[in-house]
């Protein structure tokens, strides 16, 4: 199995889902264009989980992409491994909570541990290109 592909699919996977779920939102509640920016309604949370995540998902999938050409520290996958983890639960934590207006402990674990891991995710490339 190949751990980089498998994160890039886990995470294609989620921004499709979340445009998929705004679409099935949209289809309910006949709404085909825009959204009220209400942090308690469901299409203005889908939409943010979706936004969010296509604000994260290409360019952590690039970094992944291009270090699972290389020979990796079991590290860097481990970092890949749980940077696909923090982004669902990011997006979980948008759209399962009643409102976006308080904080929720999976937005805060998936936003934080996103930037740890893709701090390390980029160190790893960075070391890679500079032969460290």
């Amino acid at each position: 199995m190949s751990i980089p592909l498998a994160c890039i699919g886990l995470l294609a996977t989620l921004v499709i889902t979340l445009a998929f779920i705004i679409f099935i939102v949209r289809f309910k509640k006949g709404v085909m264009y825009g959204y009220t920016i209400n942090p308690e309604d469901i299409l203005y949370k889908a939409v943010r989980a979706h936004g969010n995540a296509t604000e994260y998902v290409p360019i952590i999938a690039l970094l992944i992409y291009i270090l699972g050409s290389m020979p990796l520290s079991s590290w860097v996958l481990w970092c890949m491994i749980l940077i696909t983890l923090f982004r669902y639960m990011a997006a979980a934590g948008i759209l399962f909570p009643k409102t976006m207006t308080k904080p929720n402990p999976l937005r805060l674990i998936g936003t934080l541990g996103t930037y740890v891991t893709g701090f390390g995710l980029c160190a790893a490339l960075l070391i890679k290109a500079l032969n460290i």
